[in-house]
């Protein structure tokens, strides 16, 4: 009986760090596969706009917090894509261009909130927007989820318009932000734009509702 030769364990890591650092690139694979799938199956009308929003925005909270863990070993996620032979374009658009749900992006509002509330709502995540500034909240993990909370609610106010400012600056925040590390801070000169933007579409804002909404 011939004998075979011994096989020998293969490890993909040498020590408990190296393991993590793997997990870690098992999960960011599993969440950009995710939402890729996701993202199709929205457009193709698989799953609701209900259905759609909550687990978009999950995996976009998700892809944020680990690419701040992996932000050492993967600086490049679109290289990372690269080399793991990832093709997911409505992915890569979602998670590191656009960084909120379609339905928020394009004023398919799944909530059924009144006007009213929800031109409150807006008040309210301007105001806190530009206070948190005020109070050198700055880093990037303070700002992005105001201007989010803020571009979610304008886009549930159906007098407002696609390309209404406040909707148009933020998307283009957001996407700057989605660009830095979650402990980045802004600097002086992007303090003083974001502020100026704000207060410029919280007038524009207020200026376009109905008298009776004010």
């Amino acid at each position: 009986m011939a004998a075979y030769p011994e096989v020998k364990e293969v490890k993909l890591w040498n020590d408990k760090r190296e393991r993590e650092m793997y997990d870690n690139f098992a999960d960011l694979f599993a969440i950009i596969k995710t939402t890729e799938k996701l993202e199709k199956a929205y457009v193709r009308d698989v799953i609701s706009a209900k259905e759609y929003e909550p687990a978009c925005a999950k995996l976009i909270a998700q892809f944020r917090t680990l690419k701040t863990t992996l932000k050492d070993t993967v600086p490049d996620v679109e290289r990372f894509m690269e080399a793991y032979k990832m093709d997911c374009p409505a992915a890569a658009n979602r998670l590191l261009v656009s960084g909120i749900p379609a339905t928020v992006e394009h004023k398919s509002a799944s909530s059924d909130t009144g006007t009213a509330v929800a031109v409150a709502e807006c008040v309210q995540h301007y105001i806190t927007a530009m206070d948190s500034l005020k109070l050198n909240m700055v880093a990037v993990d303070q700002v992005h989820p105001l201007l989010s909370d803020l571009v979610a609610s304008l886009s549930r106010v159906p007098m407002l318009s696609p390309d209404f400012e406040g909707k148009v600056k933020g998307r283009e925040w957001i996407a700057v932000l989605n660009k830095m590390g979650a402990a980045d801070e802004l600097n002086d000169q992007q303090v003083r734009q974001l502020q100026f933007d704000l207060e410029s579409s919280y007038n524009a804002f207020i200026n376009s509702l109905p008298k009776s909404s004010v």
